[in-house]
């Protein structure tokens, strides 16, 4: 039995799967509700599956790149879970989760590629390219994304999905080969990534172990008015 923890982007999602199954799912898309919600719904996918904490045998948590806040929160939370039960901690690239769960719900053709998109700032996301298999064509990185993007796929079929690929919808509105596709983040998209991962004891160092941020969190502040 695996607990799924996903806070990468704006949805706080809880899961928890047993024998390859989700058995429970908890979650709200909603911008800064992690730090308040997240051991909230924990408890009661819990509770709703009527499953005790010592049950558990991992907890997998979505290891970034996205919101650096949520990251902090969610990976935290894993490790604090991980520590006090004594069991492993399984680490998922947020990207790689995503296009899981798009091949899942989406007939993808054996020579389309997924390009699952998180916002990062202006005109640049977070992504990668994927086969249908989730073989990886194009690294995980921040990419600034302009017409010229994508040109090498041009022959193939091209799904965009995430909260970063919107603001690309009039950019390629007259590329007949890109596709985009209404998506969601989800702790259920872990699962078959934590499963295989879980199964071959690849775990991580609780004491050690730090979100994938890609970039340094910037701040900054804001600008005065001029009077």
């Amino acid at each position: 039995m695996i607990l799924l923890i996903e806070t990468a982007t704006t949805t706080c999602s809880v899961a928890l799967s047993e024998n390859g199954h989700i058995i429970a799912l908890k979650e709200l898309n909603e911008s800064n509700i992690h730090a308040g919600q997240i051991t909230v719904f924990i408890e009661e996918v819990m509770l709703n599956a009527k499953k005790n904490y010592s049950d558990l045998q991992a907890v997998a948590v979505s290891m970034g790149p996205g919101s650096y806040t949520g990251l902090r929160i969610g990976v935290s939370t894993a490790k604090g879970l991980c520590y006090a039960l004594d069991i492993p901690l399984i680490a998922i690239d947020t990207i790689e989760a995503m296009a899981s769960g798009l091949i899942k719900t989406v007939a993808i053709p054996d020579t389309g590629l997924l390009i699952p998109m998180l916002d990062a700032r202006r005109m640049e996301v977070y992504t990668g390219v994927y086969r249908k298999d989730l073989r990886l064509v194009e690294a995980v990185s921040a990419k600034i994304v302009d017409e010229e993007s994508f040109k090498e796929f041009e022959k193939h079929q091209l799904f965009l999905f995430g909260d970063g690929s919107d603001k690309f919808k009039t950019l390629f509105s007259n590329h007949g080969n890109i596709n985009f596709v209404d998506f969601s983040t989800s702790a259920s998209h872990l699962n078959d990534l934590a499963i295989q991962k879980f199964n071959q004891a690849q775990f991580e160092d609780v004491a050690y172990f730090e979100p994938f941020y890609l970039k340094d969190f910037l701040v900054t502040t804001p600008k005065k008015d001029n009077i």
